[in-house]
């Protein structure tokens, strides 16, 4: 029953965000609102909307734990897992605007969560900062947008016009249907985050597992299931920047909506376990900041990229378990982790910078 009530959850979120996104997006297209626009919020805040019902609803009933995990551990899943994933399939080009703009905001929005949870928690004050910032990111994209040349807009206009559905006519084209579609969008998030909590608390009991450990696999891999539809189908068809820039705007909108509501709907703050401020959140950080290098060096993120993406969740993945079970391995893991392969691949980070900058000054 509680393998039903999980997929219940999972299929409700998913259909929710697919509802609420179709009709979000198709109400601000019939207002004349750029779909560059639309597709780097309302889409991109559109498949966040899963994390954010999972974990205002674990914030509401005092589970504060799962509330963060969930964030936390869908931040590095969208990164690790999903661009990982992607670029496997194959190489994904990434827009300058992106390296020069998206992914610093992103970078800057993980190092000021990084900062706020020195504490130990999140506070209705620091919800309401994370609140007003979204509300300023997304004000300074539509008047970004607004001041660009008609030949800026209409060439990335194009790049996701076919990803979020440009026609505005069909049997989703009136006000009515598109209200209609918003609501019970909304109403599945409401619905499926309610049966995906209530089944992973039952899970984590089961399994002898926190409920933080549930939230940063379990449940955050199920909530950024709407990330990996959209990411890996944008891979598939070729479409440019488009996976990456719905990870890029997809994290920053969990932290700063996602926690954001949670900390100011909950009845206390947000209090972290100490493993998740001395591990996970660590690793969420360098993981943001290590999209840079790899982004800049030739706009590409390439096949192997993709694969050191991909093999580090795995690898994180791991420890999680090791370290919840306590095994007798995880201390020979963790030092073979921490002396050999984090090195390693910081050393060729730096390597990789060096030789991007070394080219550009003699352009080669």
């Amino acid at each position: 029953m509680t393998f039903l009530l999980f997929g219940l959850g999972l299929v409700a979120l998913i259909a929710g965000a697919e509802l609420l996104v179709r009709g979000a997006s198709k109400l601000a297209l019939s207002f004349g609102i750029s779909p560059l626009v639309v597709g780097l919020t309302i889409v991109a805040f559109g498949t966040s909307s899963p994390e954010l019902a999972v974990s205002v609803q674990s914030a509401w009933n005092g589970k504060t734990d799962m509330a963060v995990a969930n964030v936390v551990g869908s931040n590095i899943f969208n990164v690790l897992f999903i661009l990982g994933l992607s670029a496997m399939i194959t190489p994904l080009l990434v827009d300058k605007q992106l390296i020069r703009q998206e992914v610093p905001i992103m970078i800057g929005v993980t190092l000021l969560f990084a900062a706020l949870t020195l504490d130990g928690g999140i506070s209705l004050t620091d919800g309401v900062i994370f609140v007003a910032l979204m509300i300023g990111y997304t004000t300074f994209l539509i008047v970004q947008s607004r001041r660009q040349t008609k030949a800026q807009h209409d060439a990335l206009d194009d790049e996701y016009a076919e990803s979020i559905g440009e026609n505005t006519t069909g049997w989703d084209s009136t006000l009515p249907v598109q209200i209609v579609l918003i609501v019970a969008g909304l109403g599945l998030l409401v619905l499926g985050s309610n049966l995906l909590v209530e089944a992973a608390i039952v899970f984590a009991r089961y399994l002898g597992l926190s409920e933080a450990v549930i939230g940063l696999t379990i449940v955050a891999a199920g909530t950024s299931l709407p990330e990996v539809a959209a990411s890996v189908t944008a891979a598939l068809r070729g479409q440019r920047d488009i996976a990456v820039g719905n990870v890029v705007g997809s994290n920053t909108f969990n932290i700063l909506g996602a926690l954001g509501v949670s900390a100011m709907v909950a009845p206390s703050a947000l209090t972290l376990p100490p493993s998740m401020l001395a591990f996970d959140i660590p690793v969420m950080t360098a993981v943001a900041i290590a999209c840079l290098p790899i982004f800049m060096t030739g706009n590409l993120i390439a096949r192997w990229e993709g694969a050191l993406f991909f093999a580090y969740y795995v690898a994180y993945t791991l420890y999680l378990i090791m370290a919840a079970k306590d095994h007798d391995a995880l201390g020979d893991y963790a030092f073979v982790m921490q002396t050999i392969a984090l090195p390693l691949t910081a050393i060729t980070l730096v390597i990789i910078v060096v030789r991007h900058l070394r080219g550009r000054r003699t352009g080669v």
